[in-house]
């Protein structure tokens, strides 16, 4: 239809008008790196990019300081681009969250100037804490969701994929209990929380052996003691527990809990255990969505080559799974030729304001607002998107 095709092209327009203004927003946030639920500037620049383009803009959304849900058009299939824009600790925008915000803004000025053209309400939903505390997940629990039929975000990588798998995760804090004593003078006094957690770590690397190839276990000591020559009596340490699927995740918890006991076991300490995070579940990737973006980033250029193998060993997790569980949901990630630099390196922070990535926000605002306006176009898909959700 010649009206489909004036509304890609129309798309197109806005992506590449508003390009340098996306660029200095991807740019600022990533020279003023924010922590989960900390992103005050980044959540400002966002909302205000939004409002000046004719966007109704609520702010502080779902009792989340740093939500922000903007809105326009009036079809009847709602699509949501999200945003992200929380760092990692030390090493900044490592996971190119600064690229997220800039795409979902870009899509979402893309998909609105001809969303009512098209039947379109657009909504770009600024989501904080995916790195740690599941802003996503709030989001969901509190309504934020309610009323989109599909959500779409792309996330930075060395290369481009469409539907990467994601795992899901627990993400808890260890704490034991012992006795303090003079490590020298009267060890025979003291309960050694430290040991505890050596023991505990010990047999989680042995139970390595017997844990399924998508499962993973990984934590940092947050704690281990004060002094060389006091016996600890408080150590803690963050970890988290990772599965393919959100059914298994319990399974494999329960494993590594078990571990954890035996290091209480093994000295006295007393074992607590204290969540971080809401749990996260495996990302469900919506296959005619996934489609409609795969041939719209390969009109932009995009390759798809990596071996689904390969993409499987590489798999992370994110709070966009708890999304993708509930309503039709796609989280392709693209590529800003960032190898041998990975996503949670210093290397990669450096790559996510590079040409590429530059070149990424381009056409991943264009591709996502692309497949929001295909969706529309065709009348069965459109149909079940508007079916999945009241």
């Amino acid at each position: 239809m010649s009206w489909h095709m004036d509304a890609r092209s129309a798309a197109r327009e806005r992506v590449e008008r508003a390009l340098p203004e996306l660029l200095r927003l991807s740019h600022r946030i990533h020279a003023h790196p924010e922590l989960a639920f900390e992103e005050e500037r980044a959540a400002t620049w966002v909302a205000e990019a939004l409002d000046a383009a004719g966007f109704a803009v609520a702010r502080g959304i779902a009792g989340l300081p740093t939500a922000l849900a903007a809105r326009a058009g009036s079809g009847p299939l709602h699509v949501a681009f999200l945003a992200e824009y929380d760092s990692l600790p030390d090493i900044g925008h490592a996971c190119g969250h600064n690229l997220i915000a800039a795409m979902a803004v870009g899509a979402g000025l893309a998909a609105a100037r001809v969303a009512d053209q098209v039947g379109l309400t657009v909504s770009v939903i600024g989501t904080p804490a995916e790195e740690r505390g599941g802003g996503k997940v709030l989001l969901l629990e509190r309504g934020a969701f309610d009323g989109v039929h599909a959500a779409l975000m792309a996330h930075p990588a060395p290369v481009d994929a469409v539907d990467p798998p994601m795992l899901a995760w627990s993400h808890f804090e260890v704490a034991y209990a012992g006795k303090a004593a003079h490590a020298s003078a009267f060890p025979e006094q003291g309960v050694n929380a430290l040991d505890a957690l050596t023991v505990a770590q010990t047999a989680i690397g042995l139970l390595r052996q017997h844990l399924r190839a998508g499962d993973r276990v990984h934590g940092i000591v947050t704690c281990g003691g004060a002094a060389p020559n006091v016996v600890p009596d408080r150590t803690t340490a963050s970890y988290m527990v990772r599965a393919r699927r959100t059914e298994e995740l319990a399974e494999v918890r329960r494993r590594v809990e078990r571990c954890f006991e035996a290091g209480a076991l093994a000295t006295g300490s007393a074992l607590t255990l204290r969540e971080l995070s809401p749990m996260y579940a495996d990302v469900r990737h919506d296959a005619d969505l996934g489609r409609l973006y795969r041939r719209n980033a390969e009109a932009l250029g995009r390759q798809f080559v990596i071996p689904a193998a390969q993409l499987e060993r590489a798999a992370g997790s994110t709070d966009m799974g708890n999304v993708s569980q509930v309503l039709p949901a796609i989280h392709p990630v693209i590529g800003i030729d960032s190898l041998p630099a990975v996503n949670h390196q210093p290397e990669f922070a450096a790559h996510c304001v590079t040409a590429a990535a530059d070149r990424a926000v381009h056409d991943g605002a264009l591709a996502l607002a692309w497949t929001a306006i295909d969706a529309a176009n065709d009348a069965e898909l459109s149909t079940r998107l508007r079916a999945t959700r009241p």
